[in-house]
């Protein structure tokens, strides 16, 4: 039975972490290993997305019901993670309803709406955490991940330990985070999984 995995990542096409993401999904689909990878970019273009008024609050709500369908949330960590605010333009939470706006997804070009969101509420301890934040795609996850106590990996898209990179919101987990890369004997760079497999349990 195949384990149901969540990774959460830079999507930037220049830019992002997409190369570990593809790497991962690789490993996961050999058949020793059958790990179901589920990721942000597959959540954002998949059936909540096609409605013409998906919003931030829509995505961020789907992203929590399959943290919460998987046993392990993987965080792919680069140089440009801390600095990514997609996701944050929600205020919902600070202001009435009638003075927010924001742009459906993938509407871009058509403007913003009038916040569809009626009432809002404090999440009790057992909640998800809140969808009606102003806090980034990828910090949402986060977020999620631990207050579900969630597995949590977290490797840096790099052949070696680059703390300076992790965002302030994961503060305190330094000593968990691995470089996802090594350098194999043929001086290419591979996929290294020993973290992860130890962790999965495999």
């Amino acid at each position: 039975m195949s384990k149901q995995v969540y990774i959460s990542a830079d999507y930037d096409k220049t830019n992002g972490d997409q190369d570990v993401v593809d790497e991962l999904n690789k490993w996961g689909s050999d058949n020793l290993h059958k790990v179901d990878f589920i990721d942000m970019s597959q959540v954002s273009s998949g059936s909540v997305a096609n409605s013409a008024d998906c919003r931030i609050c829509d995505l961020k709500a789907e992203f929590n019901s399959q943290i919460n369908a998987s046993s392990a949330v993987i965080f792919v960590v680069g140089d440009k993670t801390g600095s990514r605010i997609a996701g944050s333009e929600c205020e919902r939470a600070s202001k009435e309803q009638w003075q927010c706006y924001c742009t459906p997804y993938k509407q871009n070009p058509k403007g913003t709406k009038a916040c569809k969101v009626f009432s809002v509420s404090t999440p009790g301890e057992n909640d998800n955490y809140g969808n009606i934040n102003s806090c980034s795609y990828l910090r949402h996850e986060f977020e999620q991940a631990k207050k579900k106590k969630k597995t949590i990996i977290i490797v840096y898209n790099s052949t070696r330990k680059e703390s300076n990179w992790l965002p302030s919101y994961m503060d305190g987990y330094e000593d968990d985070a691995r470089p996802f890369w090594k350098i194999d004997a043929n001086g290419k760079k591979v996929g290294d999984y020993s973290y992860i497999k130890e962790v999965l349990g495999f």
